[in-house]
């Protein structure tokens, strides 16, 4: 069961990278689909209707979780691509608007339909945040609905039309109820595939670490589109089996009760989960059957239900079952890096040419915090930038890595320019960082959070690996190798299975570096790096960012501790005020009199 969770509380976890696990992850979700096939068992065609029910939410869910679980975006009116996709497939089944369709034609035909408002739905996502979002998903259900209610001649306004007519063997109500149970068990496994992959992976740090995501390459729009496109199709899919179940529907068929009921199964089911929610879905169909005369009190239940969840258990359903995550980890355990990984783990980088930025110039309103700086790293070296808090270091390499665009002046790297304000766009020039404050998901392993940072190494595209064919899987066996050497160099490869919130802050800082590593860099710009380490850990990162910058790695330091950028640093910038105040030699800066009045003292 310990492996189970790591597989499907996260993407990439333990039992996803390790195929000899794989069927211990399978356990559940083969005990729920033996007793689901076993149903029929029962000759009660009323739990036929409940369980098929059951079958065709978790279609939409499934879908969804990874907008709402993984993503983290909050689609509370999903239930308008339910309505949409009931009313295209009945309308083409009955003929309204064209000649009958098949009912399976009917069905295609809304997935396709359910995909393209997928995207309308979602693209606001793109530009607005949490609470935005949502308004505009209940806002598109809202108009959905007034649209079906008042297009009498096609969707039969408020009197309703009827469900599409499904052929034989599926048009009774077991065979019903094992068609739906087919594709919900389709969509399990394609939304297995997708949280198993980098896709996955790249979902959960937008959510958690999106500035982090970005540093790794990650294109929120691209990747998000693809989720919404899936999700669509598959709202749309549930709700022509919704509309076939329900043999007739109206407008009133589609309430706020029921949109609540798909986000609410995904929260009390537990963020970056696939079983949590499907067993909240089954849960949350079960209920209104279970307290009948409690109907009445639907959205009340629900509140009370949410507010259990989450006042008692947090992560939900995923977090209860998550074992693994509470076994002790050593105590005296010591960061140890191993430097010959990086021989095998960067051999594939080329040469780079010089990083270069030439009269940079940035203000904040009144204020530059950049003022005219010219700097230059060279590939294999280690080039510290120091200065005084507020000198404009962090806001350097912040320019450097695209998330600030400057007034004025020019960057390159060789002789390609280095266009500002595109930080997804780093990574493809081999420029990686880390930051003052670990940028990790606490909620995922180690190791996947190292493989995060090799997110645009693979070539598997979003279909092949929802359909898991072959690139798919070479894809995620090439990301694991590297992470681990990520991990073996940086000195961390015995935490790989643990989860990253319950690491040392020190270990916290290599697993960045670990991060940064799987891009093979050409240059990596490490922000404070020894804050909040021991003496003998700075030492230890010392000699790690030597080795680093010995494979061709160009490495551009800022710190504070004046002992490490002087022991192993190659030349030295040092700001102040937003200014170059002196760049030369470690040796040099030591005895400038300017650089020991203004930041080294004396």
């Amino acid at each position: 069961m310990d492996a189970a969770k790591d597989h499907l509380a996260l993407p990439g976890g333990r039992a996803a990278l390790r195929p000899q696990a794989l069927p211990t992850a399978l356990l559940p979700f083969l005990g729920l689909l033996a007793l689901a096939l076993l149903l029929p068992l029962t000759g009660n065609e009323y739990w036929a209707m409940i369980a098929t029910r059951a079958a065709i939410y978790w279609v939409l869910v499934a879908g969804l979780n990874l907008i709402v679980g993984f993503a983290g975006q909050l689609a509370i009116g999903y239930v308008a691509l339910l309505t949409l996709g009931a009313y295209t497939t009945s309308v083409l089944a009955t003929g309204n608007v064209l000649p009958p369709l098949p009912a399976f034609a009917a069905l295609g035909c809304a997935a396709v339909v359910g995909a393209v408002f997928g995207v309308v739905v979602g693209l606001p996502a793109l530009r607005l945040r949490t609470f935005y979002f949502a308004m505009t998903t209940l806002g598109f259900a809202t108009i959905v609905t007034q649209i079906a209610l008042a297009w009498q001649d096609v969707t039969g306004g408020g009197i309703g039309i009827t469900g599409p007519q499904m052929p034989a063997p599926f048009d009774t109500a077991w065979g019903f109820y094992y068609f739906c149970l087919g594709i919900a068990v389709l969509c399990t496994w394609a939304t297995g595939n997708i949280a198993r992959s980098r896709f996955g992976r790249a979902l959960i740090a937008i959510r958690d670490a999106e500035v982090a995501a970005e540093a790794t390459g990650i294109s929120k729009p691209a990747l998000l589109v693809s989720v919404f496109i899936f999700a669509g199709a598959m709202a749309a899919v549930a709700g022509g089996l919704f509309a076939g179940l329900q043999t007739y529907i109206t407008p009133e068929a589609f309430t706020f009760e029921l949109s609540l009921l798909f986000f609410i199964a995904i929260l009390i089911g537990g963020r970056g989960s696939i079983l949590g929610p499907l067993l909240g879905t089954i849960l949350l169909t079960l209920l209104p059957e279970i307290a009948a005369p409690l109907a009445a009190w639907s959205t009340f239940l629900y509140a009370v239900l949410l507010l259990v969840i989450v006042l008692a258990m947090p992560g939900g359903i995923a977090a209860l079952l998550d074992f693994a995550s509470r076994r002790p980890l050593p105590a005296n355990r010591a960061i140890l890096p191993r430097p010959a990984a990086l021989e095998t783990l960067m051999r594939r980088r080329p040469a780079p040419g010089r990083l270069r930025l030439d009269n940079i110039m940035l203000a904040f309103g009144g204020v530059r915090a950049i003022d005219g700086v010219d700097l230059e790293v060279a590939p294999g070296e280690v080039h510290g930038l120091i200065g005084p808090n507020g000198s404009g270091k962090t806001t350097t390499l912040n320019v450097v890595s695209g998330y600030y665009q400057p007034q004025q002046g020019r960057m390159t790297l060789g002789d390609d320019p280095l266009v500002s304000g595109r930080p997804q766009a780093r990574a493809a020039f081999g420029i990686a960082r880390t930051f003052q404050t670990p940028r990790i998901i606490g909620e995922a392993t180690v190791l996947q959070n190292v493989m995060i940072g090799g997110t645009i190494d693979g070539r598997a595209t979003f279909l092949e690996t929802l359909l898991a064919l072959p690139r798919h899987h070479r894809d995620e066996r090439h990301l694991e190798q590297a992470a681990r050497l990520a991990l073996e160099a940086v000195g961390l490869e015995m935490l790989a299975s643990a989860r990253a919130d319950r690491l040392q802050h020190s270990e916290l800082r290599f697993v960045e570096i670990a991060r940064a590593l799987m891009l093979r860099p050409a240059y990596l710009l490490l922000d404070e790096p020894a804050a909040g380490l021991s003496s003998e850990e700075i030492k230890r990162l010392g000699s790690l960012i030597q080795a680093i910058s010995r494979q061709g790695t160009g490495v551009l330091l800022v710190e504070h501790h004046a002992d490490l950028i002087f022991d192993i640093c190659d030349h030295v910038t040092v700001l102040n005020l937003g200014r170059v105040l002196a760049s030369g030699t470690p040796a040099e800066i030591r005895v400038h009199k300017e650089v020991v009045s203004a930041y080294l003292g004396a």
